[in-house]
This record gives C-alpha cells, structure tokens and sequence, in this order.
C-alpha cells in the first residue's frame, strides 16, 4: 500500500536540502548564501519559461485576455528575482572573495536556463550553442528554442490574425534570427495602440515584461561590479564589462514608439 502524500514526500524535501554542497574548507560561512540564491534563481527561471510557453500557447489561440494575465504573473517574478539581489548584496567583497577561487569556471555566464529566456525573447544565437556540451540536457533544451517561435514572433503572427498587416518578411523569418526592428511595423503598433485598447494592452505588457528583464540585467551587473569591481568573470567573461552590454531591449520596435504616442 502507498504512503500518503506528506509536505516532504511532495516537495521532495530531503533531497531539495542536500542540494547545498558548499566547496570551501569550513565551510566559508557565506558560501552557503550564493549556492541558495542561484539555485532559487534557477527555479525561478524554470518557472518563468513554463509561464511564457503558456503565453505563446495562449496567443497562438488567440487568448489575450488570459495571456496578459500569465504575463503580469510573470512581472511578479521578475519583481522577487530583482529582490533576490538585495539579499545577495548583504555579502560583502570580502566574503565573496574568501569562496571564489572554490568556483573555478562556474559562472552564471553558464546557466543554461537563462539564455533559454533569451531566446525565448528573441535574443538567440547558434554561437550560445557552442558554451554547452554536445548530448547535454542543457544543450538540447536550446536547441529546440532555437527552432521554435519566439514569444515576439508568436506576438506578430496573433496581430496578423487580428487583421493587422505584419509585413510579410518578419511573418516568415525564421525562428532563429535575431529580432530586428521595423519602420513599417512600427507604424503598424502606434496605430494599434491608437485605436485598438486590447491590443495596445497586450503591447504594453511586453513592454513590463521587456523593461522588468533590463531592470534585472542592470541590478546584477551594478551587484556583480560592487561584488568583485572591474575583475573577470569565473567563467570568462568580462565580469561587469560584459553585462552592461547585455542591458538592450529585446522588443525595439516597441521602446522606438515612444515618442510617436
């Protein structure tokens, strides 16, 4: 006979706190901190993906309604991810030096999860590819986002069958090229948020949903510079220097508007 279902046995409780396994000797006593913070990152990122692939199934249903609201869900998140970095910052560059060499190459650079979402928004590059094994989980997982529509394009294809007139050449991109912005499309959405309140509702959530990802991105680039200064990255990158050329809208042609409304 089966057991009944307890709180540990559900959330897997036992296995969820042998997870931390802190590197250095002692251990150091902030270690503990980093390893929490990313690994709720991680799961935070899971569920940020299962909320946006239900948008775009949603979309593609032409479900508006019940998109925007799985979207301000996930502008919660994004809300408690930026959070997140406050507690981070608790560590000083002390304490985060007294583990770091214990890291060796692992780097957020490396979360696979992360540049899901990137291509999830459009941001996508075979070249990302390369940083993952051949065979990996992580990277079959962006390979078939590589392939697959992204949430712009999913966004673009719900307008055309709205009766809106996407130019032709962004409905027939492939999934894997980079987004672009589009006078001729940009013209399309002022009208739309001129004459069309539900729609202009659904670009504004992208435009949360664009603004809450670059207020992210800016907050753990100003952490990662206040943590370790003007250093490398563990795991190559260029630390700080790097970050703050990924703080770039992942929807231009909705941010070149602005001054049209």
């Amino acid at each position: 006979m089966d057991r009944a279902v307890t709180y540990n046995s559900y959330l897997k409780v036992d296995e969820l706190l042998a997870l931390q396994q802190p590197r250095s000797e002692g251990p150091e006593h902030d270690e503990l901190l980093f390893i929490v913070i990313h690994q709720v990152y991680e799961l935070w990122f899971k569920e940020i993906l299962h909320e946006l692939d239900h948008v775009r199934a949603l979309l593609d249903v032409n479900d508006a309604h019940r998109a925007q609201h799985t979207m301000k869900r996930v502008l919660t998140i994004l809300k408690v991810l930026v959070a997140q970095l406050d507690i981070l910052e608790t560590m000083t560059p002390l304490e985060f030096q007294s583990f770091r060499l214990r890291l060796e190459q692992a780097s957020g650079f490396q979360s696979d999860q992360f540049r899901q979402l990137e291509f999830v928004l459009g941001r996508r590059s075979e070249q990302a590819l390369d940083r993952f094994p051949a065979g990996s989980r992580a990277r079959a997982a962006l390979v078939i986002r590589l392939r697959e529509p992204s949430l712009w394009g999913s966004f673009l294809a719900y307008l055309a069958r709205e009766g809106y007139r996407v130019p032709a050449e962004l409905l027939s991109a492939e999934p894997s090229d980079p987004i672009v912005a589009s006078p001729a499309l940009q013209q399309l959405l002022v009208d739309v948020y001129k004459t069309d309140a539900k729609n202009s509702e659904m670009c504004e959530r992208l435009v949360d949903l664009d603004e809450g990802v670059q207020e992210w991105r800016y907050r753990h680039m100003k952490m990662v510079e206040r943590t370790i200064g003007t250093r490398a990255g563990t795991g190559g990158s260029t630390g700080a220097a790097y970050l703050r050329t990924t703080i770039a809208p992942a929807f231009p042609d909705l941010w070149a508007i602005r001054s049209q409304l």
